[in-house]
């Protein structure tokens, strides 16, 4: 019998050597810690300062559509007197427009390269449109389509949540995951109430102002908004060059290289846990069921905040200007309770999970609209004045293709001595639906106010944790463009139906889409798990 060969004899021939149980277990302890890398304190600290100037760049993006949303009507009469309300309706999509075009292109951008770049220069890119949004002004001519560019440029630039998002998923945990997400949308969501706050600010400064001959600057309430973004903008810029640093984790919190490294700050992390933890395809049904949900919370609820005007004048015999301020502060309570909503489902994902709590924002969005539907025997207040006065009615299809709050500004014209109110009787269906009453529309605010932000942050964290460590800059793309779509769609549809069959059948269509979207969640429900945990690398109670 051959003489059993020494371990050094036996590592010549490119052989492992033989070990003892006992040695091959210290080995095998000592490759499982060292695949491990622990978190240093440092890169903890550095890796969720990146993750707040995430948060401010998404603050800021939601900033730049909604501080000058109130002023953009009266600043277009005011420069361009050829300019209709349905120009305003391109105006006001624009914004959706350029967003649905850039973020697929951003979030491809940044499977391939640093982070930094896309968010840099799609940042730039909104300033140098809010600064031209303040010279549209100067032009002789066409000044109305200056605007247009101007917005669709800063949607353009707003692209970068698609970044943002897949930076935030790729930096978290599954345990951290949630709480950011969270976090993202309810900056977005201050972002969102605070910028007609910043608007109502400015208008102090009046329409006259400051003009700066020499750059032929006009500094007054329509240009000092735009140029306060533009300032925060090159602030965020700074702050992305000075903080932001490239960081990846795991699903399980462990660092890893990141395909966007290029070298910065993170020299304690390791790339060799990250090849192995991608291998696996996406369930890719998984991924377009989300972006459908995605797409059908984002439609209901701009069908939701277009409705609010024409219904709440048709139903209530509000005059316009009744309408915007009763609205505006309905939905600033409704902004309020979608900001405690984010916070609070953080701690209740924690207990019950994505897919539950989805599964119930869902159904008090559908209870929201549900109650919307008209019932009783009594009849709206009829608009018979409209007809005496041989004019158009007020809530024309044009002029509902706006959300509520882009009317704020428009006034009824200084000869009007009495506005006539009620529901037109040039829409046929004001002389057979029932009103819906205020406390019917009051409960629906509130119910839809809840369940709108529960299902927008579940749907963006189920997706980041579906995607796992794969490269997330162009789905997430993709899940933005489907949300800036269905912004673009939901004025379409509520101006024809609304307009034309009234809001029964109106409210019964979004009841009926979203009752489909339940049934597809229903469908997919087990499919809709983390990538990790569907390749049996976590147990799905530490998601």
């Amino acid at each position: 019998m051959a003489a059993a060969l020494s371990s050094s004899e036996v590592a010549a021939e490119g052989q492992e050597p033989l070990l003892s149980p006992g040695e091959a277990a210290a080995e095998e302890e000592e490759e499982a810690e060292s695949r491990d890398v622990v978190e240093t304190q440092e890169h903890y600290k550095s890796r969720w300062r990146s993750i707040w100037i995430m948060y401010l760049t998404m603050f800021l993006s939601s900033v730049g559509f909604s501080i000058v949303i109130m002023s953009v009507w009266p600043y277009l009469q005011e420069i361009d007197p050829t300019a209709d309300a349905s120009f305003l309706g391109w105006i006001i999509a624009s914004y959706s427009i350029g967003q649905m075009v850039a973020s697929p292109l951003f979030g491809l951008w940044s499977n391939y390269r640093p982070r930094r770049e896309p968010l840099v220069i799609s940042t730039a890119i909104s300033v140098a449109a809010n600064c031209l949004y303040a010279y549209v002004h100067v032009p002789h001519s066409h000044n109305k389509y200056y605007m247009l560019i101007a917005r669709a440029l800063v949607g353009f630039g707003a692209g970068n949540v698609a970044v943002v998002r897949s930076y935030i998923a790729g930096a978290t945990s599954l345990t951290e995951r949630t709480s950011a997400m969270a976090n993202t949308s309810a900056c977005q969501a201050v972002g969102f109430i605070l910028g007609p706050v910043f608007q109502t600010c400015f208008t102090l400064i009046g329409e006259e102002g400051v003009t700066w001959n020499l750059i032929h600057l006009q500094l007054n309430m329509y240009t000092a908004p735009v140029l306060f973004g533009a300032l925060l903008g090159v602030i965020n810029i700074i702050l992305i060059f000075v903080i932001f640093r490239e960081h990846r984790v795991d699903d399980m919190g462990r660092q890893c290289k990141s395909v966007n490294f290029e070298g910065e700050g993170t020299e304690g992390e390791e790339d060799g846990g990250l090849d192995q933890d991608t291998e696996g395809n996406i369930d890719h049904v998984a991924v377009v069921a989300i972006n459908f949900l995605f797409f059908v919370i984002l439609f209901v609820f701009a069908v939701f905040e277009t409705i609010a005007t024409p219904l709440t004048m048709d139903m209530y015999s509000w005059t316009r200007k009744e309408a915007v301020f009763y609205n505006g502060i309905i939905l600033s309570v409704v902004g309020i309770e979608s900001v405690i909503v984010f916070m609070v489902v953080k701690m209740l994902a924690k207990k019950t999970g994505e897919r539950a709590i989805l599964h119930g924002g869902l159904l008090i969005v559908l209870v929201g609209f549900f109650i919307l539907l008209p019932w009783g025997k009594k009849l709206p207040n009829i608009q018979w004045q409209e007809i005496k006065n041989n004019s158009i009615p007020r809530t024309a299809p044009t002029e509902m293709l706006m959300p509520f709050w882009s009317l704020q500004a428009m006034q009824p014209p200084s000869n009007h001595t009495a506005e006539p109110v009620g529901c037109p009787v040039t829409q046929s269906w004001c002389l057979n639906t029932p009103v819906i009453y205020l406390a019917q529309y009051i409960s629906s605010d509130i119910l839809i106010g809840l369940g709108y932000p529960v299902c927008n942050v579940m749907s963006y964290t189920l997706y980041s944790k579906i995607l796992g460590p794969k490269p997330q800059g162009v789905y997430m793309g993709w899940l933005t463009a489907s949300g800036s779509g269905a912004r673009i769609l939901g004025p379409v549809f509520v101006s024809q139906i609304y307009t034309h069959l009234g809001p029964r059948w109106a409210f019964s269509l979004i009841c009926g889409v979203v009752v489909v979207s339940l049934l597809l969640l229903e469908i997919v429900y087990k499919r809709l798990i983390a990538f990790s945990v569907r390749y049996g690398r976590m147990q799905e109670e530490n998601c």
